[in-house]
C-alpha cells in the first residue's frame, strides 16, 4: 500500500522536473486507469512549493 504512494510521489516529482520517461509514464497510467492520485499529488506538491517559497522569502526579508 505504501509503495503505491511512493510511486505516485516519485512519478509526480519526475514530471515536475521534466525528467519523466515515456516508459514510466506509460507504466503509471496502465497500472492505474485513474489519473486522480497523480493530480492530487501534483496539487499538494505545488502547494508545498508555494508555501515553502513564501516562508523562505518572509524569512529572508525579516
Amino acid at each position: 500500500m505504501l509503495g503505491r504512494y511512493w510511486r505516485y510521489l516519485y512519478s509526480t516529482l519526475a514530471a515536475f522536473f521534466g525528467v519523466q520517461s515515456e516508459s514510466n509514464r506509460a507504466r503509471d497510467f496502465s497500472a492505474n486507469s485513474s489519473p486522480l492520485p497523480y493530480i492530487i499529488t501534483g496539487v499538494l506538491l505545488a502547494a508545498f512549493l508555494v508555501v515553502g517559497l513564501l516562508l523562505l522569502v518572509n524569512r529572508v526579508l525579516a
